[in-house]
C-alpha cells in the first residue's frame, strides 16, 4: 500500500533541498518526490544522490520528478511524470516493472489513459491555485475531485489518487471524503515552523487515527 503522504521537495540550492528533505523525513514523511528544476545535470545528480541516502536511512520511498534517466542512473524507487513529460510506456521500458511510475492528471480522461499505459499512481490536481508550479492546469476544487472520483468508481477504475496543489491543513478531511488515497504537498511542510507537528496532524487526518 502506498503511503498517503507525499512530500515534494522545495529549495533553490542543493543545501536548501537537502535540509528540507531531511526535516520532512525526520518529521515522519515516508515518501519523498525530488523536484529540482532548471539546474545542471551534475548538481541535480549530487542532490539526488544525497536525497537517496537520506531516504534509505529513514526507510522512505524516493521518487524523482520528471527525469527518467536520472531515476534509472541513481536506482531511485521510481519517477513521477507530468502531462508533457516522457510517456509512461517509454519510462516503463527504461525503468522496468519493479519501479514505481506516477503521473499527473487533470481530467478523468487523463486518468483513464494513465491506467491503460500502466501507471502505478495518479497525482490529480491542482486542488487550488499554487505558485509552486508554472503553466498550471485548470483548478479542480473539491467538486472537481468528487466528480472525477465518482466517474472512476462508476467505471470500476482503481488506482491510488493523490490530491495536489495548494492544499492546506484544513482541507484534508473534506478531500479524503471524495475517495482520494492521499495527498502530495510541498509548501505546507516546507514553510511550516514546526514540521513534526504539521506532519503528525497530516497523518492523523489522512489515516483517521491518532498518532502520538
Amino acid at each position: 500500500m502506498f503511503n498517503k503522504l507525499q512530500y515534494i521537495s522545495q529549495g533553490n540550492t542543493v543545501e536548501e533541498q537537502t535540509r528540507n528533505i531531511h526535516q520532512a523525513l525526520d518529521g515522519g514523511c515516508k515518501w519523498i518526490q525530488l523536484r529540482f528544476k532548471n539546474h545542471s545535470a551534475d548538481v541535480t545528480f549530487a542532490l539526488a544522490e544525497a536525497a537517496k541516502i537520506l531516504c534509505e536511512e529513514y526507510l522512505a520511498n524516493f521518487i524523482i520528478n520528471d527525469n527518467v534517466y536520472l531515476a534509472q542512473q541513481i536506482a531511485a524507487d521510481g519517477v513521477h511524470l507530468g502531462l508533457t513529460d516522457m510517456s509512461i510506456k517509454e519510462a516503463r521500458s527504461i525503468l522496468g516493472d519493479t519501479r514505481i511510475i506516477g503521473a499527473t492528471a487533470n481530467t478523468f480522461e487523463n486518468i483513464q489513459n494513465h491506467i491503460q499505459n500502466g501507471c502505478d499512481y495518479i497525482g490529480l490536481g491542482p486542488f487550488r491555485f499554487t505558485t509552486t508550479k508554472e503553466n498550471l492546469s485548470p483548478i479542480l476544487g473539491l467538486e472537481g475531485y468528487q466528480t472525477i472520483l465518482n466517474e472512476m468508481k462508476k467505471q470500476g477504475l482503481t488506482i491510488p489518487v493523490y490530491a495536489i496543489g495548494g492544499i492546506g491543513l484544513n482541507d484534508i478531511p473534506a478531500l479524503m471524503e471524495t475517495g482520494i488515497h492521499g495527498i502530495a504537498v510541498s509548501g505546507l511542510i516546507t514553510q511550516s515552523e514546526n514540521k513534526k507537528k504539521t506532519i503528525k496532524q497530516l497523518k492523523n487526518d489522512l489515516y483517521g487515527t491518532i498518532i502520538v
